[in-house]
């Protein structure tokens, strides 16, 4: 593709590049670069890709795009924001994949990786559609699984999996956008029909350093969708909306919204309840428990409305829909009489959600074993040792992904917050071992809540991902005759 054309509806300060040059590939990772890329140079928070175009030449890069000018004798285009390039540049190269199919993105604290799932369903139970799901779990090209290393993958990047999922037939895309792709405009241009918010909590601190900062990065997606279907219990949705460029659709169990939950039923098993709008009532039930899963599904009935599907449709279809993954997830444990869940909470609002629901149907103790992301947030911390001590009966403190920090230091942020409380607790810093620990002093009707891993399948120590899945830890320890 020649150059200018990869560059369209870009603002191009400056160039030296002939923009009539073919261009074979596009990189902003040195390391992949090949010859004829054009190579993008993004400031970073960890490092400066200007810093690598030397690296970029030395590789073969035809040309460099760059918002400083480079030191080295290297064709280059300048431009004001290299991150927005990047995503532009990427739609011009697969043509522009994402118009060709209805976007939908889900963004919010929790309940993200539930609702693309669930939508994903109905979009393709009761409307016949092809889906492609983009998250946190994985990626999904109607029922062919990929992997995925972040929730929402980088702009260049996603705009080829826009298009592998275009030529595979899809002409639906239900996806995660995470407050950090706004932010860095991973989804930049990206038309979505619809967007989708779920809550806001305290969450990705360490990044966007304030609650209001947070929110206004979830904004961001309101300003470039058709159709918001949005959460009208949320406390931040007045401040979500505010500069918003959507046609607003609120759901909600407690304010007045276009579509409402009513008579609502929780059970151990599945949450029930009756979906009203001014037009209908209709009864609906998720085998999914947890008071939170009606949050869950009243956004994907609204957002199904909103694509034209009618709510008996979707109700069907939600019916008949099994667990997710990581999310209140069984684990089985064959002719042992105390329950493992694991869930994905590694949040405090995440942790209240789950160890809530387990209260409401454990036949004994609820048990929380639990740790917190090293490198992260750590003012929520001693705030998910005090969910548990408030709502778990017993407590395993133990390890999540350290990351470069040492386990016991994240564990003595965690600590405090079982200050002034009776609840008990141990610490088993190595989570494998604090994982045998709980089953090993479980007793008759204890139900141990596994906390933060989800569907992760690995433990991240000093940049390293070592494979860890608790489902076999379990297993294992099972088989072994403990």
């Amino acid at each position: 593709m020649k150059l200018k054309d990869i560059l369209k509806g870009i603002e191009i300060l400056t160039a030296t590049a002939d923009l009539e040059m073919e261009i074979h590939g596009v990189s902003y990772d040195s390391r992949t670069t090949r010859s004829g890329d054009l190579f993008v140079a993004m400031p970073g928070f960890a490092a400066d890709g200007h810093t690598f175009i030397g690296k970029a030449v030395a590789a073969g890069a035809a040309a460099v795009l760059c918002e400083r000018l480079p030191e080295e004798a290297v064709p280059c285009v300048q431009v004001a924001d290299a991150r927005r390039s990047l995503a532009v540049l990427g739609a011009n190269f697969f043509h522009h994949p994402a118009q060709s199919m209805t976007m939908i993105g889900v963004t919010g604290t929790n309940g993200k990786t539930t609702t693309t799932y669930l939508l994903k369903a109905v979009l393709e139970q009761a409307a016949g559609a092809k889906v492609g799901l983009i998250g946190t779990n994985q990626n999904m090209i109607g029922n062919e699984i990929l992997p995925t290393e972040r929730t929402t993958p980088e702009s260049f990047e996603l705009q080829k999996l826009f298009a592998r999922m275009r030529d595979a037939g899809c002409t639906h895309v239900v996806m995660e956008v995470s407050s950090h792709a706004l932010t860095l405009d991973r989804v930049w241009g990206v038309p979505y029909a619809v967007g989708i918010f779920t809550n806001l909590t305290q969450d990705h601190l360490d990044f966007h350093k304030t609650m209001e900062a947070y929110c206004d990065a979830k904004a961001l997606l309101f300003r470039n969708c058709g159709i918001g279907v949005v959460n009208a219990d949320d406390v931040w949705t007045a401040r979500l909306l505010k500069d918003a460029a959507c046609t607003p659709f609120f759901y909600a169990e407690r304010a007045e919204a276009d579509l409402r939950a009513e008579e609502i039923s929780l059970a151990a098993d599945h949450v029930a309840f009756t979906a009203v709008t001014k037009e209908a009532r209709v009864p609906v039930r998720v085998n999914i428990p947890g008071g939170f899963m009606v949050y869950n599904t009243l956004d994907v009935l609204g957002a199904a409305l909103a694509l034209g599907i009618p709510l008996e449709q979707s109700a069907a279809v939600l019916a008949r829909v099994p667990h997710v993954k990581g999310r209140v997830e069984v684990v089985p444990t064959p002719g042992k009489d105390y329950t493992i869940l694991i869930d994905y909470a590694h949040s405090p609002d995440g942790m209240v959600n789950v160890l809530s629901t387990v209260k409401g149907f454990a036949g004994g103790r609820t048990i929380a074993l639990f740790g917190c992301g090293g490198d992260r947030d750590k003012t929520k911390r001693p705030k998910m040792g005090r969910v548990a001590a408030e709502l778990a009966d017993f407590a395993v403190v133990t390890t999540d992904n350290p990351r470069t920090e040492k386990p016991a230091d994240i564990i003595a942020d965690i600590l405090p917050g079982f200050a002034g409380s009776d609840t008990p607790y141990v610490v088993v810093e190595d989570r494998i071992e604090a994982i045998h620990w709980a089953m090993d002093h479980a007793q008759k009707g204890d139900v141990i809540v596994l906390c933060g891993k989800g569907h992760e399948t690995y433990q991240e120590i000093n940049h390293v991902k070592h494979h860890m899945d608790e489902r076999e830890i379990v297993a294992d320890y099972l088989k072994n005759g403990n």
